[in-house]
């Protein structure tokens, strides 16, 4: 189901009387910084126009997403599409992460169209989030959507809540993973699936 934000208080990204831009012009002042200074003067406005962008997902209809992008399965083979580049925002820190999406299934009597599977990746990701429940998402849609023998999806990203701040532990990606049908039962589908989208996976 589609999610609506409320765009109260504003008529448009950037327009005066944007709440975002209220609460970033106070956060400047906050951390001791003055907004009314060259350097600072449009990052309210510009804060803002960022932030509906990032977190566009919440705007995205999926039926309409993958509507008449279904079609019937000529065969039963599986089906990969690897190193989807991905964006988000985690929900703890409001900092980003960012990595690749694996997306696999094995047709029952549908496919989707291929170009669906990386848009579907960013309306789940262009949202506040979490890794792990990012991963059950996209891989929950697929199933939904055509209801596959199986899915798999693998998720390895970067986050700046932990090279940035805390444990400032750079350049270590976590990587999730979630096994539906096949995918979970069948160790050689699940094998497959891994080597092929790398063995060090």
């Amino acid at each position: 189901m589609k999610k609506t934000r409320s765009r109260a208080g504003h008529d448009g990204p950037g327009a005066a009387g944007d709440p975002i831009e209220s609460i970033t012009r106070e956060l400047l002042v906050r951390i001791g910084e003055d907004p009314a200074r060259e350097g600072l003067r449009s990052t309210p406005g510009r804060v803002a126009r960022s932030w509906r962008e990032l977190t566009g997902g919440y705007e995205v209809d999926l039926k309409s997403l993958l509507n008449g992008a279904v079609f019937k399965a000529p065969d039963s083979d599986m089906v990969v599409v690897s190193d989807i580049t991905f964006y988000s925002m985690c929900e703890h820190h409001l900092l980003p992460f960012f990595g690749r999406v694996h997306v696999a299934y094995i047709p029952g009597r549908r496919i989707i169209g291929l170009s669906k599977i990386p848009r579907l990746v960013a309306a789940f990701s262009r949202r506040l989030q979490v890794q792990e429940r990012l991963t059950s998402q996209i891989a929950c849609a697929v199933e939904e959507t055509i209801d596959p023998e199986g899915v798999g999806v693998v998720i390895e990203a970067r986050h700046l809540c932990m090279e940035m701040r805390g444990a400032r532990s750079v350049c270590a990606p976590t990587k999730t993973s979630s096994m539906r049908g096949l995918f979970r039962t069948d160790a050689r589908t699940r094998a497959e699936f891994l080597n092929l989208i790398g063995p060090s996976r």
